[in-house]
């Protein structure tokens, strides 16, 4: 009920002050290569059916589903801090829309790594306007343009052109880029990643494979809210006291996982595994500190004991199995992109837009 009672900017200017405190607390863990990784992605927060949400909100997913709200959020991917969320509809995601509206609130260096549901040839004009890279997967959808052809089982990496018919048709330039093509044993199928990030000694592929990997920390932060912070289901039962309820989790879960990577202590060398901390442990501390029940075995100082909140490390003997959850669909991972060698008459445009911008 007080949170109801707050004005929304009041949460807004809340988190914006959240945000200079984290990039100043974590500074000497902010960079990595010359790059701040930030990964992007979203999820759905389900809500009461009540009459006025599923107007307000629509059904996210299938016909009987409850009404939904989407949350975008950007995480800061050597820590698993997020930085920050926007939200709308569960039956319009509009994913990228947000990462537009979120691109004012970036630090700069900033390295947006997403998957396949990022792509777009408006969305690259607008990170690059923005002076934000991006590090994006490639799927079959997506038709690249190179100057010489080259197989794809032979590819590695290499200079392309993003170009649309759309675009080519208003005869607007193309985005020059470079693919990669991560090859690994581990993995079922080969990735495919585009960035606008031309030179190699800039961004490598062996960093280009790295951050993509640490990409899960944006599924991890959306466990941390939903599951340890059950938040599967918001208990809000109006489209005003839901706007502030996901606001409210947001920002709580924004601090719980500061104080956590704030506590542990830096990696040695730039090359070294994160330290990470367990959402779950510094929960439990924080709790425990709020009741003041520490017992023996638990004294000391709240902040020593929140260095203690690492998460398990262990050598995996088989691969993760994926777990059958109630409607969810089956994941199909992307497919290579088209790559296709530009014609004569595509070089020329390519020319007369160069010579135009």
């Amino acid at each position: 009920q007080a949170v109801g009672k707050l004005p929304t900017a009041v949460l807004r200017a809340l988190a914006k002050g959240i945000r200079g405190r984290i990039e100043h607390l974590l500074a000497d863990r902010w960079w990595i290569g010359g790059w701040i990784p930030l990964g992007c992605d979203g999820s759905r927060l389900e809500c009461p059916r009540t009459a006025e949400l599923e107007q307000r909100l629509g059904q996210g997913g299938k016909e009987d589903s409850a009404p939904t709200v989407w949350v975008t959020a950007v995480v800061h991917l050597l820590t698993g801090v997020p930085w920050t969320w926007r939200f709308g509809r569960g039956s319009k995601p509009g994913e990228r829309r947000h990462l537009v509206e979120m691109l004012k609130d970036l630090p700069r260096k900033a390295l947006i790594i997403a998957d396949a549901g990022y792509y777009g040839y408006d969305l690259m004009l607008d990170l690059m306007a923005a002076g934000v890279s991006f590090l994006i997967r490639m799927s079959s959808t997506v038709t690249l343009y190179t100057e010489h052809e080259t197989p794809l089982a032979e590819f590695r990496e290499g200079l392309v052109y993003y170009w649309p018919d759309r675009a080519q048709k208003k005869r607007l330039p193309p985005v020059q880029a470079r693919l990669f093509c991560v090859r690994d044993k581990k993995r079922k199928v080969d990735v495919w990643l585009l960035t606008d990030v031309v030179s190699s000694k800039q961004l490598s592929l062996s960093d280009a494979n790295r951050f993509y990997r640490w990409r899960w920390e944006n599924e991890g932060y959306f466990r941390t809210c939903k599951r340890t912070l059950a938040k599967v289901k918001l208990m809000s039962r109006t489209i005003r006291e839901v706007h502030r309820e996901a606001e409210a989790s947001m920002i709580a879960t924004q601090l719980l996982l500061a104080q956590g990577a704030r506590a542990l202590p830096k990696a040695k060398a730039e090359g070294d595994p994160r330290v990470m901390c367990s959402p779950r442990k510094v929960l439990l501390e924080i709790r425990r500190e709020l009741n003041g029940r520490l017992g023996p075995l638990r004294r000391g100082r709240f902040s020593d004991r929140l260095k203690e909140c690492c998460r398990e490390k262990r050598e995996r003997s088989s691969p993760k199995a994926t777990r059958e959850w109630p409607r969810r669909k089956d994941h199909k991972p992307p497919g290579p992109p088209k790559i296709l060698k530009l014609s004569t008459a595509q070089k020329r445009l390519i020319s007369r837009t160069q010579k135009a911008a």
